[in-house]
């Protein structure tokens, strides 16, 4: 296997994940870091014995980086993402891959035309318990899928959001669901398929921020299926992040990636208990195991010459679906996608 030199643009909270995954990765070094707080980068590069540039330009100059991890506010994207792939450099991209869908197609046409792969980062779909699901779907076990239902009930305080200027800020972050919502969002398009309709509404009740702190919305399938979504960071002390799943044959609980629960029309069923981890109440309390089953996806695709498990599409799908939610809620109307 050849070795993947990486190159982190943003060195904040999300990076440190990043930098414990490819730790663990054979065939992946990271080489080099940059970011707008010069003092924050070469913290960051003392921790992982690694150099820090002074710019992005700086980074993508480096032979020994093949590979930029896009760990800057989400507004922003697309703009470090089009200037990496010019250089021919291929992308990881924090979620969402952008939070409008013209930078993400910027995005998306200058990979395409500089022959680079992309991933956007959608952990969970690595998460044992949520890959055992998409099997246990592609086999039929559950028949034709009517309804899926996902709620991510978090918490987060004021202090989360006053931490750094761009945060709860539509130009740069989005809301409660564009921002910790999108991961099960996310998940729950890739099991029920393709999206034709959305109704929904979204308000601020406990935060004072530009986005919503709460966003509730339902959601017409094209296969026929419905189903809602919950996102908010107002609710105390945080719970686990939840998705159900009902077909023909049998229905399906997961919390917090774990699959808690299968039933089936036959009476059969199968318990398990729940996750205790998580990041409900603290944006720190994630899991590295599932990031570092991305990147070792991203790897083998590079090596094999295939996309990877999640694409940019992808990402611009669960994108596309977020903001339809909030043109919903703008609007007061449903919004048709297909």
């Amino acid at each position: 296997m050849s070795e993947h030199g990486f190159g982190f643009v943003g060195t904040g909270v999300v990076a440190d994940f990043h930098a414990r995954a490819l730790s663990t990765l054979p065939g992946a070094r990271l080489v080099a870091v940059t970011d707008v707080d010069p003092e924050r980068a070469r913290a960051f590069a003392a921790k992982h014995h690694v150099a820090d540039e002074p710019d992005l330009a700086a980074l993508l100059a480096r032979r020994d980086v093949d590979v930029v991890t896009v760990c800057v506010p989400s507004g922003q994207h697309a703009e470090v993402g089009v200037q990496a792939a010019r250089a021919g450099k291929h992308l990881v991209v924090e979620k969402p891959i952008d939070v409008s869908l013209a930078a993400a197609d910027k995005l998306i046409a200058a990979a395409r035309a500089a022959g680079v792969t992309v991933t956007v980062i959608s952990q969970h779909r690595f998460d044992p318990g949520l890959a055992d699901l998409r099997r246990l779907i592609d086999e039929g076990a559950f028949g034709r899928l009517l309804l899926g239902q996902v709620a991510t009930k978090w918490w987060r305080g004021q202090d989360y959001y006053d931490s750094a200027g761009w945060r709860g800020t539509w130009a740069m972050d989005g809301g409660a669901l564009m921002n910790q919502g999108i991961h099960y969002t996310d998940l729950l398009r890739w099991y029920l398929g393709p999206v034709a309709e959305v109704s929904a509404l979204a308000v601020t009740q406990a935060h004072d921020i530009e986005a919503e702190d709460c966003a509730l919305a339902t959601v017409r399938f094209m296969s026929g299926a419905v189903g809602t979504i919950t996102a908010t960071t107002s609710v105390i002390p945080g719970f686990a992040q939840r998705l159900e799943i009902s077909g023909t044959e049998g229905s399906a609980i997961v919390e917090d990636g774990v699959l808690v629960y299968r039933g089936f029309r036959d009476g059969s069923e199968v318990r398990s208990a729940g996750s205790t981890r998580g990041a409900a109440a603290d944006a720190a309390g994630l899991e590295v195991a599932a990031h570092r089953a991305q990147l070792a996806d991203l790897l083998a695709a590079l090596e094999e010459g295939r996309p990877p498990a999640v694409t940019a599409a992808d990402g611009r799908a669960t994108l596309e679906l977020v903001c339809a939610v909030y043109q919903s809620a703008r609007e007061g109307a449903p919004v048709r996608l297909a």
